[in-house]
């Protein structure tokens, strides 16, 4: 019996009439492995995954296949995005034993939940030098019958290891403000000087590194910077017809997408653009900060509040179908010949810039079209990314409506996804819940609610940030070797791990030791800023190492490494003197918006003769009050 019709996940559910009797991680499967003495095969992907889909329609959807995983094996699916302590562990043991990682992740677990082989995807033949899902699992089985005892033994080495990842040490090497200056040297040395990004195809949108170099007073360093995202934003991997950024480039010229969409790539690339715009002044930079939030806020907007996870890359079982064009459909709509590009099956894909009225027209005829699968579960992380973006992108570009979006977001996050208490859920679809929140859940929403704060004035936001952050060092804190973990105690089965590395979104650990670190400064808290240098200490070999890769921890260093600067505003937050204080981009600033007694930074402090009033403080220590703009 195939146990999914009542799962949260959209993911889940595209399995549910599947021949394979998949149940759910959790008590039932484990306890029918231990009771049947079979193993189990783990499928770990999620529902925009295009290798997903492809090994679904080749051998779970196959009546032969699905027979052998039933008669072998007790079958779990998991959504990598619900559960990602279960996708971080399978992942782990999945690149330990192979040398690489990707989705879906294939994990055979004894009834313990200990992995002793894993791999990605599997083709239902042997084909390009890779065993026939079939053959795998004939393999697999055999060996848990026939040598048990290596089975056992290969588990066991295993589960050690991912065990052992979580208590490695911080590092006692003393953190000086060079680690910023080597990071970026090491990045530029990965620079693509020809079409901008770092490394080469596959490419990425790295928004947290170009966070990161947005942060260095260089030119060098910028032009790196603007040359990545005029390179992305030229149309392919940028959808210059409806706004939004696909997952990744498969070429080197940011051409050809992998064209799903993802929630928490266009959300961290609005606000890289919008960084961007204030300091180079590109108009083209605040053009895609506005047609990025406009796409999310259309096509990701949820019935019951939040916004959806994701829209798949293919429609109709083709990848791109919807946002790529034939020849005769593009001169029907009038999309100049010079902007189109060859894509394959003979389509095209549109690069370049269009006027505002052609792009309109163009965008209401796709939208006529089939239209590719959407994830409708609101996952509390990537909402909390979003609202950051949208918080901000209302203030500095002064769009009412976008700050009543915001606050909607963020009544939706403290009130359908979270419980009784205040605790975070992960997910929400149709009302139902997949479950407790983790790190970065907390991290992420008590970012968005500080952004959420500064462009509202209304100190219930910040408050609230405040309580989550503590929250989370109160479920995931190490105060043994520092950092925080993944997951709160809870799936005994699950080898709690850290969540380190800011790629394709910034760690739950980095982001959260930059809520910290930016809260240890409006309270005057010293507990908090130790627990975000904890974590600065627990990453800092790696930074050396492969600084791209924990770009967000980078940006974090920089901070703390930054002159304390606190700017308290009484009164109005949209006052001139108020809009002249928060204009530039000032990462290394931290600000509250009061009067409020209940803000140490606040306390004290109020309008001057009625006006509002702008302290601008280090550690506390703050100049005269200013209520002229002219006097900033």
């Amino acid at each position: 019996m195939n146990r999914l019709a009542d799962a949260t996940s959209p993911y889940l559910l595209q399995h549910a009439e599947n021949p394979v009797e998949w149940f759910e991680w959790g008590d039932d499967a484990f306890e029918r492995a231990r009771a049947e003495d079979k193993p189990l095969l783990v499928s770990v992907g999620y529902s925009s995954c295009h290798w997903c889909h492809v090994m679904a329609h080749e051998s779970f959807e196959d009546a032969g296949i699905a027979a052998l995983m039933n008669e072998l094996f007790v079958n779990v699916k998991v959504d990598r995005e619900e559960r990602p302590d279960v996708d971080a562990v399978t992942m782990e043991a999945t690149v330990g034993m192979t040398g690489s990682g990707g989705w879906p992740t294939t994990v055979f677990m004894t009834p313990e939940g200990k992995a002793f082989f894993a791999g990605t995807y599997f083709p239902p033949a042997s084909r390009h030098g890779l065993p026939s899902f079939r053959d795998v699992l004939e393999a697999v089985s055999k060996s848990w019958r026939e040598r048990r005892a290596d089975v056992d033994r290969q588990a066991g080495r295993i589960d050690e290891a991912l065990r052992s990842i979580a208590r490695t040490p911080p590092s006692r090497e003393p953190l000086t403000e060079s680690i910023l200056g080597e990071a970026t040297r090491g990045i530029a040395r990965t620079f693509d000087r020809r079409f901008g990004g770092f490394g080469g195809a596959p490419k990425f949108p790295a928004a947290s590194t170009l966070e990161f170099l947005l942060r260095r007073s260089d030119d060098e360093v910028l032009a790196m910077v603007t040359a990545t995202l005029d390179g992305m934003v030229a149309g392919g991997m940028y959808d210059v017809v409806g706004g939004g950024f696909h997952r990744y480039s498969v070429d080197e010229r940011w051409l050809v997408p992998h064209f799903e969409k993802m929630l928490y790539d266009n959300a961290l690339l609005a606000s890289t653009y919008l960084h961007a715009w204030v300091v180079t002044g590109r108009e083209r930079y605040r053009e895609v900060t506005e047609e990025t939030v406009e796409y999310m806020l259309r096509e990701l907007s949820l019935p019951g509040g939040g916004l959806a996870s994701a829209q798949d890359a293919d429609t109709e079982g083709v990848e791109g179908l919807t946002y790529t064009w034939t020849p005769e459909e593009a001169e029907e709509v009038g999309i100049p010949s010079d902007l189109l590009e060859p894509f394959e099956h003979g389509r095209l894909i549109v690069r370049g810039e269009l006027e505002r009225e052609l792009r309109a027209r163009v965008l209401a005829v796709r939208e006529k079209r089939a239209q590719p699968f959407r994830d409708e579960k609101a996952l509390a992380s990537w909402n909390g990314l979003a609202l950051a973006a949208l918080a901000e992108a209302a203030r500095r570009l002064e769009r009412d409506d976008w700050l009543a979006a915001a606050r909607e977001l963020g009544e939706f996050l403290l009130g359908p996804l979270s419980d009784v208490d205040g605790r975070l859920f992960r997910s929400l679809r149709e009302g139902r819940t997949s479950g407790y929140g983790f790190l970065d859940d907390y991290a992420n929403v008590a970012c968005g609610l500080l952004e959420l704060h500064l462009a509202s004035g209304e100190v219930r936001w910040l408050l609230e940030g405040h309580r989550l952050a503590g929250l989370a060092v109160e479920l995931f804190a190490d105060e043994a070797n520092g950092g925080f973990y993944l997951a709160a105690v809870g799936d005994e089965r699950v080898p709690r791990t850290k969540d380190l590395q800011d790629t394709p979104i910034p760690s739950g650990n980095s982001m959260l030791a930059s809520v910290l670190l930016r809260l240890s400064r409006l309270w005057g808290d010293e507990e908090l800023e130790r627990l975000a240098v904890g974590v600065f200490r627990l990453v800092e070999p790696a930074v050396r190492r492969a600084p791209g890769a924990f770009a967000w921890a980078l940006a974090g260093l920089d901070l703390w490494f930054s002159p304390p600067r606190e700017i308290a505003v009484a009164g109005d937050v949209n006052s001139p003197v108020a809009r002249a204080a928060l204009a530039p981009f000032q990462p290394s600033a931290v600000v509250a918006v009061g009067p409020s007694e209940e803000v140490p930074l606040l306390a004290g402090k109020d309008r001057v003769e009625g006006e509002t009033a702008v302290y601008v403080c280090e550690r506390f220590v703050c100049q005269r009050p200013v209520t002229r703009a002219s006097e900033l």
